[in-house]
């Protein structure tokens, strides 16, 4: 299984994997943000991301002001600097974008382990689903996320489960 707390297993992906390999690199991003535990989730570390998808990196903070100051100073100068905070199941977090060279970059952060994380979870249940259901399930998933489809509900659409996708995909088991 790919050890996703990593990112050494882009250089040998696809190539918008191997384009994320040298953004995260070259910028130091995940370096710059070592002491809040980060992780690369979502679309492009299984491989099943569209040509508008982002990096998403999530972070695990004790101290919210600690963090978010870190944010500002760090990423403050890139290009379409914005951050926020929202309420996202029940917990505080902290969500800054940015853009450097084509790749839109987003930070999320809560006072939750990484690990802990609905994004790590999620994507380490989809990268499961992929595993087990093949190549053909995993271009129909590209297809529905093409035609606007978010990931959940696309994996709960082609897996036939009903009610919230983000909650149903995090109780799903093969």
């Amino acid at each position: 299984m790919t050890d996703f707390s990593n990112i050494e297993y882009l250089k040998s992906g696809n190539h918008k994997q191997q384009e994320a390999f040298e953004i995260l690199t070259q910028n130091k991003i995940l370096s710059k943000l070592a002491e809040f535990d980060p992780i690369l989730v979502g679309t492009i570390p299984i491989n099943i991301d569209i040509e508008n998808s982002d990096l998403d990196i999530i972070c695990y903070w004790k101290n919210k002001i600690d963090f978010t100051e870190k944010l500002n100073s760090v990423f403050g100068k890139e290009n379409e600097f914005t951050i926020r905070e929202a309420i996202i199941n029940e917990k505080e977090s902290i969500i800054a974008n940015f853009k450097i060279n084509d790749f839109e970059i987003e930070v999320f952060g809560q006072n939750t382990p990484t690990k802990n994380q609905n994004g790590y979870k999620h994507m380490i249940i989809e990268n499961e689903i992929l595993q087990s259901k093949g190549e053909n399930f995993r271009l129909e998933i590209i297809k529905l996320k093409q035609n606007g489809y978010k990931t959940e509900p696309a994996f709960a659409f082609l897996l036939g489960l009903k009610g919230d996708p983000y909650i149903e995909l995090l109780d799903y088991k093969l």
